[in-house]
């Protein structure tokens, strides 16, 4: 809308001429054009390897400036970048990382090709969605087949809770995945689980076990899941793969598969 594009101008001129400034990427919702009339600007600030070196180091990785000044309710949600930050993002960032680059638009820069490296980062090949599914399908099966079992065969609530959760996280990107969708962060599980395509009753076993986790529930939704994406996965796959996206993280110097 006008009033952000206008913010999103006065905020560009205000950082243009600062040392190491390189860009402004706008991201989020003004970027998509799905923006209310009191939405707030989201951006990277990209800035040279020295700068985000120095402002990191001080533990300034994000902020907010020019709240109110442009429309009410109006502030710049600035996230800082460097080159060096994008490159690795293209390579290796996680999926809100990646998301938040969804529909990016350069605002302003002095670097050669960040269009075409922003746009990189929002994209996946084929064959790393495809281990995705893989992986989250593994994450379902062990969290639903054998730590819910245990859950119920000690009455431990708290492993009752994890493991149902965890189920229904895995269950859920696996779905996502399946789809070529990015999560951008836990609170859109719910909302994106409901409109990428799944097969008859997944959404509804999906939500049986956020509801009420147990044996009976897990199973139901691990039945729709194995036969949807489970593929030739045998048992011995899925606990290595499993041992490997998990246990075997801090080796591989990765994150455990649910905070891809």
């Amino acid at each position: 809308m006008e009033q952000q594009e206008r913010a999103l101008a006065a905020y560009v001129d205000s950082v243009r001429d600062q040392p190491g400034a390189l860009a402004v990427v706008l991201v989020g919702s003004v970027a998509q054009g799905r923006e209310r009339d009191d939405s707030d600007v989201d951006v990277y600030l990209v800035v040279d390897d020295a700068r985000f070196a120095a402002e990191t180091a001080a533990g300034r990785f994000a902020w907010i400036e020019r709240r109110d000044e442009d429309y009410p309710g109006s502030y710049i949600d600035i996230k800082l970048a460097s080159p060096a930050y994008l490159a690795a993002a293209v390579d290796r960032a996680d999926d809100p990382t990646r998301a938040s680059f969804l529909g990016a638009r350069v605002a302003w820069s002095v670097l050669e090709g960040l269009d075409e490296t922003v746009a990189r980062i929002a994209e996946l090949s084929d064959g790393v969605w495809d281990e995705r599914v893989r992986s989250h399908v593994a994450q379902a099966r062990l969290y639903g087949g054998y730590f819910l079992r245990q859950a119920d065969e000690r009455g431990d609530e708290f492993l009752r809770r994890h493991a149902g959760l965890h189920l229904a996280l895995a269950a859920a990107r696996a779905a996502l995945a399946a789809n070529r969708v990015m999560l951008p962060g836990p609170k859109y599980i719910s909302k994106l689980v409901r409109t990428v395509a799944t097969p008859e009753g997944f959404v509804e076993a999906w939500s049986r076990v956020v509801d009420d986790p147990d044996t009976g529930s897990g199973r139901d939704l691990l039945r729709i899941l194995d036969e949807w994406l489970a593929g030739e996965l045998t048992p011995d796959e899925t606990l290595s793969t499993f041992i490997r996206d998990n246990e075997l993280a801090w080796l591989r110097g990765t994150v455990p598969a649910e905070f891809w």
